[in-house]
């Protein structure tokens, strides 16, 4: 196993910031003290001194050779690997995670390459893709983990330290990365933006927000705001439009377009659409647009048990860039009894979903990756069900948690950052927890929490949140003995509701009772940058606290 991570503290981050201006050459020594591995980083740098900007770029490019090693490394195995291997799964998992990471390094070492300096959505840009490295080696460890790798006496092709070693290494050599470009690149940037009011909805609620315009249909905004669509296709399951299957519609979509060329719009009617549908990287601004919630059905039933990594059971997955989703409802039915099984694992940057309905049980919402909006949105589960490590802010949804198998509880969310400098965590915004029907109507003892740390540096924030009698008075759970409780950031503000009460809340020293200062580190504007990304999808937003 890896070792654990030297913690520096934060006023030693401040005191080299001050000491080690990012234009002074330094030694790697002194450098490499803020990161989370000191001597591996040293071991990269050697014993030359430079700049911030020198050292950063000189790791980065080392995490992208050993990124491309490893992805050599993960394809050669598998081309051993027979189609019925259980590992077959995860080590394909890891393949598909490893080609996004050389994507993501290539385009954060682009960015810094021949600069010391960095415009705000650059560096914002760039310190997301790096977060995003980290958890794609983290998503890799935990499917093969899940299986049990190989030991020495196995007969598969591969063994536990033909992967462990160089994705461990990996994992360090990209944490460094993220370290250095924070205090060269991004430190300066770290002010709050202005925050901005709510904006006026784009979509009519429960109205038909299409028109025929020269033979085919067109969306048409309920504002003077205008969603720039440059195409339009509808999926009807008669036949009667362009594409009888949504897969078939996500196909056509041109690949790797910018926003400034619109929207591609895929038009979904009503219906039950029984297809896992998955929105590869290159079909970027898509837009999926149904009828609404309960009306279009994305429905699928994989599970963990049935043989699926977590992240591969997903009914609906999405990686392209901008994705947008309006008036659906994506299902997993595998049931509380098959454990893990996602209704819709998302790692697209700048995605959106509004009015929009997830259901399942266990993991039921992944928002995996890359940062994130929800608005007006329905949540359903029971363990972990919003899970994950994207930067992501849901605001204005309703939560609800559902009744369990016996025996368990409710944790709405297990918050997946493994680092400190990642921009990650779950923000939680002027939402509503409530019991679903059927856990209302029970006679059960069952017990729901606001979270529990899956990983040393677990985030989530609730904030001006209705929270019903549902909520334990503990608010929440560990995930086992005192593993995260000092490292993670758990935090309330100003919520209400019969469950909103923290006189009885936990005491780890990670969670918070946080004032407005605070707080306003997490709303859409300052988390995810969402007042730069969002006006283009018409969905509403509001950027700051509400008043």
């Amino acid at each position: 196993m890896a070792s654990k991570p030297s913690t520096a503290p934060i006023s030693l981050l401040l005191i080299l910031i001050i000491i080690f201006p990012t234009s002074i050459l330094a030694s790697p020594k002194s450098i490499c003290n803020f990161t989370q591995y000191p001597d591996h980083c040293r071991s990269i740098l050697h014993d030359k001194n430079g700049s911030i900007h020198d050292y950063g770029r000189m790791c980065l490019h080392q995490s992208l050779s050993e990124a491309e090693k490893f992805h050599s490394l993960i394809e050669h195995h598998l081309i051993k690997l027979p189609s019925t291997s259980k590992f077959r799964g995860a080590m394909e998992d890891c393949s598909f995670l490893a080609s996004l990471n050389i994507d993501f390094l290539s385009q954060a070492l682009k960015a810094i390459n021949s600069t010391d300096s960095l415009e705000s959505s650059q560096a914002d840009y760039s310190e997301t893709f790096l977060s995003a490295t980290l958890t794609n080696q983290e998503t890799c460890l935990d499917g093969l983990q899940a299986l049990g790798l190989p030991s020495a006496n196995d007969s598969s092709s591969f063994k536990n330290d033909d992967l462990l070693v160089p994705l461990f290494n990996g994992s360090k050599t990209f944490s460094v990365s993220l370290a250095l470009f924070k205090h060269g690149w991004l430190h300066h940037h770290n002010t709050k933006r202005v925050l901005v009011a709510e904006r006026k909805h784009m979509w009519k609620g429960d109205e038909k927000v299409y028109e025929t315009v020269s033979g085919r249909k067109l969306i048409q905004a309920s504002s003077t705001d205008q969603v720039n669509v440059s195409a339009m296709v509808v999926v009807k399951p008669d036949g009667s439009g362009n594409f009888t299957t949504i897969n078939e519609a996500v196909a056509a979509a041109p690949n790797n377009t910018d926003i400034s060329n619109g929207y591609f719009m895929i038009y979904v009617v009503a219906g039950v659409y029984e297809e896992y549908v998955s929105i590869p990287k290159d079909k970027q601004y898509l837009m999926m647009v149904g009828d609404g919630i309960n009306q279009t059905v994305i429905t699928g039933n994989r599970s963990v048990v049935d043989g699926w990594t977590t992240f591969n059971s997903a009914t609906f997955a999405v990686v392209g860039q901008g994705f947008v989703a309006v008036n659906m409802t994506f299902r997993n039915t595998a049931g509380a009894i098959k454990h893990q099984a996602v209704a819709v694992r998302n790692g697209a940057d700048m995605s959106t979903f509004y009015n929009c309905s997830f259901e399942g049980y266990q993991d039921t919402l992944y928002p995996h990756s890359l940062r994130q909006f929800y608005r007006d949105c329905d949540i359903y589960g029971t363990v972990d069900f919003i899970f994950g490590n994207a930067a992501v802010v849901l605001q204005n949804c309703n939560i609800y948690p559902r009744l369990p198998m016996q025996n368990q509880f409710n944790a709405i969310t297990a918050q997946g950052r493994t680092d400190p400098n990642q921009n990650t965590g779950i923000s939680i915004h002027n939402c509503m927890i409530k019991a679903a029907d059927d856990l209302a109507s029970s006679n059960s003892s069952t017990k729901t929490y606001l979270g529990r740390p899956w990983k040393e540096y677990s985030r989530t924030v609730y904030m001006q949140t209705f929270m019903d009698s549902l909520i334990d008075p503990s608010g929440w759970r560990e995930w086992s003995g005192d593993f995260a409780l000092s490292t993670l950031y758990y935090a309330e503000y100003n919520n209400t509701g019969p469950g909103s009460n923290t006189i009885s809340r936990v005491t780890w020293p990670g969670y918070h009772v946080i004032n407005e200062t605070d707080a306003v580190n997490f709303t859409v504007s300052n988390f995810i940058q969402g007042n730069f990304w969002l006006p283009a999808t018409g969905v509403p937003f509001i950027g700051g606290l509400m008043p």
